[in-house]
């Protein structure tokens, strides 16, 4: 199958599992697992329009990894900046164009410039979407939206989308997933896209993020296009 026969609306969510423990069976501080993730996020922004893939979706920190020790949360707020930063600057052909997702309010003052900064400098980038759910929780969104929609009548599930983007600081909604994939070896959501994640197929994969490559993504998205997809309904060879 050639990739001109491929849709170019996919969008792949990836929670990027696994940097700390790379670098641990190196006997590498944490840090140097955090910078070895950031290059691998870059490799899968590059394959990314490739494969078809339109909108990438990465958890770069859950609400929950506030509980982290300290020195470890500065870090990888640091390397989130440097990366946001670099995004800014970047004469990359096709640009990505960066939204991040998430709560804003407790993030330091240097990463929400640095946010807004690359926000900015890329809004009008002709490559994939790139999400970055950073301080995000799905339940508080879903949460949020909800507190948001409570004087109406009746919620269509559009109308609540933009409410949940809205709730994550997001200013238009994005397509559901289409496909998530999960490195590390973890088989578990970890509140990450819940209400986008409806339909999606999930793909887990015990590779470390920091060793997922082009080749780790194409193999994800060739599974993933093998599979039958129904959202309720019968199967094709059935329903003749």
């Amino acid at each position: 199958m050639s990739l001109d026969s491929l849709s170019p609306q996919l969008h792949v969510a990836i929670i990027p599992d696994g940097n700390g423990r790379w670098a641990s069976l190196r006997g590498r501080p944490r840090a140097v697992g955090y910078e070895a993730g950031a290059e691998a996020v870059r490799r899968a922004v590059a394959a990314a329009p490739v494969l078809c893939v339109d909108t990438l979706t990465l958890f770069a920190f859950s609400s929950d990894n506030w509980q982290r020790p300290t020195a470890e949360v500065e870090t990888l707020l640091h390397v989130f900046e440097d990366f946001l930063a670099e995004q800014a600057c970047s004469p990359a052909t096709p640009q990505p164009r960066i939204t991040v997702i998430g709560r804003r309010d407790r993030l330091p003052t240097g990463l929400r410039s640095a946010i807004e900064l690359a926000e900015s400098a890329t809004s009008n980038g002709d490559g994939v979407r790139l999400r970055l759910a950073i301080d995000y929780s799905s339940r508080d969104a879903i949460l949020r939206a909800a507190c948001r929609m409570y004087t109406a009548m009746e919620v269509s599930r559009e109308s609540f989308a933009e409410r949940l983007a809205s709730a994550t600081a997001e200013s238009e909604t994005a397509p559901d997933v289409d496909l998530l994939i999960r490195t590390g070896g973890e088989q578990r959501l970890s509140d990450f896209l819940l209400w986008e994640c409806a339909y999606a197929e999930l793909y887990f994969t015990a590779r470390l993020w920091p060793d997922f490559d082009a080749a780790d993504f194409a193999a994800a998205l060739a599974e993933f296009r093998s599979r039958e997809r129904r959202f309720g309904r019968v199967p094709q060879r059935l329903a003749s």
